[in-house]
């Protein structure tokens, strides 16, 4: 049974540009198009990659330009309870999940850190939902991951199936793991996607029943992340929303019988006597208003 409330989460990923205007701006957006929440994430390069990485990649090095200061955290709740969106923000080392703690309204975990059980239990420890992708993962990390936050307090996990190439070809996406997710941990399952296809996103949500849609957003293509290939521009997500929502809405409630927008052209079928357009009804009242005339 799918689930036509679909939760959609935009990522905003280091697209900030460490600007508050710009942050907030992605805050706006993402209620406008249609967004359940909007996600940022937390992080400190040198304590993100190892001293080897650092010294020896400066393209890497140069990200540092990339981190949320945390002194933007309160400003992008109070933003988001005032749009009425829910705030969600990736922790990236262990002491992000208590500064973190007063101001999300769930955790999300990214794919890259599944395997590191510290912060799946920190995360887990403060009882609220987490949302936990599972891109480069097998079955048995995702299960080990999955007990590890369970038997720690969260009570309220999502998983999103995930393919962690940016972009991702549309034939890797492989959304039939979707469902072997759901089937094999019983919990809400959905998309986190790379691909900028729509196509892939409807597939997703109306065959494999994804309950939830994260996508990476940029304003307008100024992003730190946008010539990657995978960021959504605003316009093409909204469309892709309205074109769920307005799909959900079509479906009906399934009695068949004649419905309002087709009532009037009802009585304009082919009578059954002589097979001519429209009902004899109908005809005697047109050749007595020309008789009128």
């Amino acid at each position: 049974m799918i689930n036509k409330n679909i939760f959609f989460i935009s990522e905003v990923s280091s697209n900030h540009s460490q600007n508050i205007e710009r942050a907030l701006k992605f805050i706006d957006k993402s209620v406008s198009v249609g967004c359940s929440a909007v996600k940022f994430q937390l992080f400190k390069i040198d304590q993100l990659f190892s001293k080897e990485v650092l010294d020896n990649k400066p393209e890497i090095k140069k990200r540092k330009d990339w981190e949320l200061p945390l002194e933007f955290l309160p400003i992008l709740a109070k933003r988001c309870l005032e749009k009425k969106i829910q705030f969600s923000c990736t922790p990236f080392y262990l002491e992000a999940v208590a500064e973190l703690n007063e101001y999300v309204d769930f955790f999300k975990i990214a794919s890259y850190e599944l395997l590191w059980d510290d912060l799946l239990v920190e995360c887990a420890k403060t009882s609220k939902p987490i949302i936990l992708s599972t891109g480069m993962a097998t079955i048995s990390e995702i299960q080990h991951a999955v007990e590890t936050i369970q038997k720690n307090g969260c009570e309220k996990l999502t998983l999103l199936h995930c393919t962690s190439a940016y972009p991702t070809p549309h034939n890797e996406a492989n959304l039939a793991a979707i469902e072997t997710l759901r089937n094999k941990f019983n919990c809400t399952v959905g998309w986190s996607d790379h691909t900028v296809n729509p196509g892939v996103i409807n597939r997703a949500i109306n065959k494999w029943g994804a309950e939830v849609i994260e996508f990476h957003m940029d304003l307008e293509g100024d992003g730190e992340e946008f010539s990657s290939g995978h960021c959504w521009l605003p316009n093409q997500i909204a469309h892709l929303i309205t074109q769920v929502t307005n799909g959900f809405s079509a479906d009906g409630d399934g009695n068949k019988k004649p419905v309002e927008s087709e009532k009037p052209d009802r009585l304009w079928r082919a009578d059954p006597t002589d097979g001519l357009r429209p009902l004899k009804s109908i005809r005697n009242t047109l050749s007595q208003k020309k008789t009128k005339i």
